[in-house]
């Protein structure tokens, strides 16, 4: 028996299934296609021919795959065993896995890997896990070797939240920034040579954050800075030099909308958090 399989052998799951080595864990791999699973097996990994097999060679697996459906492609029932499903997937998906699982008498855990492959088993990687709390402390010893463990509740959906919650926020800052450097280029300025000016900028801005949060939970949008109507007039700037230079705009259209319909609704006095209230329908 193996202390752990490892389903997916992508290259986040390959860095999973690494880290599990590197840790001293006697692990068992699977990959649906071949030659994944030469570098694990030359350190000691050994491979299943089939998902089922894997499964069964340990008391423990954690699943790594493409998407939800192939998780449920992938997994077969053993009752008492423990699954981790660290599959992208989405808060609906996870409790509808954990209710499969319940009913197979299995234990589940859903996670939401914040890291990339390189820094699986470094302290910069932090993993979202929900789920029983108490199978989660049976396992800590061996998901930590991930990273460290950020348990967000009993819900299996949390760490699905979580997950897309700051996803949601990442691709935002970078879209934002992709924009930026467009316009930059389209102007004739090296994108390098303002980099440290625009990472200053968001660092500054994103201290704004714990008040904007304290704000969207106590529905009080009161502002002493900006206002949404002085933000609203200054946004169509931002569209209009990007479309002179022929720039798509379509990273950054949704803001200006929402500003103005926020002034629309008579929120042109509020603060920015205001805008989540819109996004929420209200």
């Amino acid at each position: 028996m193996s202390d752990v399989a490892v389903l997916g052998l992508g290259a986040m799951g390959s860095a999973l299934a690494a880290a599990l080595l590197d840790g001293g864990h006697h692990v068992t791999v699977w990959n649906r296609s071949d030659g994944r699973s030469a570098p694990l097996a030359a350190r000691g990994a050994a491979v299943a021919a089939t998902a089922a097999e894997a499964i069964r060679a340990a008391p423990v697996t954690v699943v790594c795959l493409i998407d939800d459906a192939a998780v449920r492609e992938t997994l077969v029932a053993v009752p008492g065993h423990t699954l981790v499903n660290l599959t992208n997937s989405t808060p609906a998906q996870a409790r509808d896995l954990a209710g499969w699982a319940a009913g197979q008498r299995m234990a589940y855990l859903d996670g939401g890997i914040m890291a990339v492959p390189p820094m699986i088993g470094s302290p910069a990687a932090f993993v979202f896990y929900s789920g029983a709390a108490d199978t989660l402390e049976r396992h800590r010893g061996l998901l930590a070797r991930f990273g460290t463990i950020e348990y967000v509740g009993a819900d299996p959906g949390r760490a699905a939240v979580h997950d897309l919650a700051l996803l949601t926020a990442m691709y935002g800052m970078f879209g934002g920034f992709l924009h930026a450097a467009a316009l930059l280029r389209a102007e004739g300025i090296p994108v390098a040579g303002a980099e440290p000016l625009l990472t200053r900028w968001l660092i500054a801005m994103s201290g704004a954050l714990p008040q904007t949060a304290a704000a969207i939970d106590a529905d009080d949008h009161t502002t002493t800075t900006s206002a949404v109507r002085m933000q609203a007039l200054a946004y169509p700037h931002l569209l209009d030099a990007s479309r002179e230079r022929g720039l798509h705009t379509g990273l950054v259209e949704p803001m200006g909308e929402l500003l103005k319909r926020a002034v629309e609704k008579g929120h042109g006095d509020a603060d920015l958090s205001v805008l989540a209230t819109l996004l929420r329908g209200n």
